[in-house]
C-alpha cells in the first residue's frame, strides 16, 4: 500500500462531502493517508472560528481518525525552513501552514494531494497530485 500526504483543502472537501471530493476519492482509495500536524491545527481553527457545536466537532474528530497524523521533529523543522527560504528565493511566497505540509511530503518522499496546486509552485522536488488550480 502506498502513502500520500493529504492537504487540508482535500481533507475539508472529504469532510463536507463536497463535489470536489469525488475528484480525489478514487485516487485516495487503498492508500495510507497522512496529514501534517498543521492540517489538524488548521481544521481545529476552522471549527473554533465557525463556532461549531460539540456534535460537529466530534464528527470532525471521527473523520480525522482515517488519517495518520505526522508530528513534527527536528528534521521536519529543518525542511520547513528550507522550503520557506527556497520558495522566497524563487520569488514565490509560501504560507506557513503550506510550508509545513510540503515539508511533510518531502520528508517522507511521497506525493502531496492538494486542490491548491498554486500554493506549492515554489517548492522544488515536491510531487503533487492535483485536479485543481
Amino acid at each position: 500500500m502506498s502513502r500520500v500526504v493529504v492537504d487540508t483543502d482535500v481533507v475539508s472537501f472529504l469532510f463536507k462531502d463536497h463535489p470536489i471530493a469525488a475528484l480525489y476519492a478514487a485516487r485516495l482509495a487503498g492508500q495510507t493517508l497522512l496529514i501534517s500536524f498543521m492540517t489538524v491545527a488548521e481544521l481545529e481553527r476552522w471549527a473554533i472560528q465557525s463556532q461549531w457545536g460539540e456534535a460537529r466537532r466530534r464528527w470532525l474528530q471521527l473523520h480525522l481518525e482515517r488519517f495518520v497524523v505526522v508530528p513534527f521533529n527536528r528534521r521536519l523543522c529543518t525542511l520547513w525552513a528550507e522550503v520557506t527560504v527556497a520558495a522566497q528565493s524563487r520569488g514565490r511566497r509560501i504560507e506557513c501552514a503550506d510550508a509545513w505540509i510540503a515539508a511533510t511530503a518531502l520528508r517522507h518522499d511521497i506525493p502531496l494531494v492538494t486542490h491548491n496546486r498554486g500554493d506549492y509552485l515554489g517548492v522544488q522536488g515536491l510531487k503533487l497530485i492535483s485536479y485543481g488550480r
